[in-house]
């Protein structure tokens, strides 16, 4: 019986895997995706945070302001939830190459790494975030499609022990 229990996971598993996102498929996309030109200024978002069952649990809005200087970049983020808190991060950027990125920010363990193709930014990293009084970190999965130079989508897949935990969708805008 334990044999054919994973003999059943093997195809499940295989069709997850060729499932799977790949960065490279958006290598083509127009308009290329430049942070240093999107995230510069005055940008507002506007998302939900679902949890594991799809559920919305939390809606905000942001204003963004960034700036940048050679490959340096900061992007102020300041947000809005819904349930009247707000909160306060701050990122700093750094393109390490021509389509490779670096963030710090204070609620984010160690270094974000960030690679671009086409239109699209894959940025992962681990963020602490507070559950129930508590803080609780968990990786990020955060892929930025650029939609026209003005407007971007922004979908996150949180992950905790290597399974997702939540979802994070926002629109992103120049002011």
């Amino acid at each position: 019986m334990k044999f054919l229990k994973r003999f059943v996971w093997v195809p499940v598993l295989l069709v997850l895997a060729s499932c799977s996102t790949n960065l490279e498929s958006y290598k083509a996309q127009q308009p290329h995706l430049k942070l240093e030109e999107f995230f510069n200024g005055e940008l507002e978002a506007y998302g939900i945070v679902q949890d594991y069952s799809d559920e919305v649990v939390q809606r905000f809005s942001a204003d963004i302001v960034g700036s940048w200087e050679g490959n340096e970049g900061v992007l102020d983020e300041t947000f809005y939830y819904a349930d009247g808190s707000t909160q306060k991060r701050v990122w700093q950027l750094t393109k390490t190459g021509p389509d490779r990125y670096e963030g710090r920010a204070s609620d984010v363990e160690g270094v974000a790494e960030g690679e671009v193709a086409g239109n699209v930014l894959n940025w992962t990293y681990v963020l602490t975030i507070e559950l129930d009084g508590e803080p609780f970190s968990v990786k990020l999965d955060d892929w930025l499609y650029l939609v026209d130079e003005d407007n971007m989508i922004n979908r996150t897949t949180m992950y905790k022990y290597g399974l997702p935990v939540g979802e994070i969708t926002l629109y992103i805008g120049k002011k």
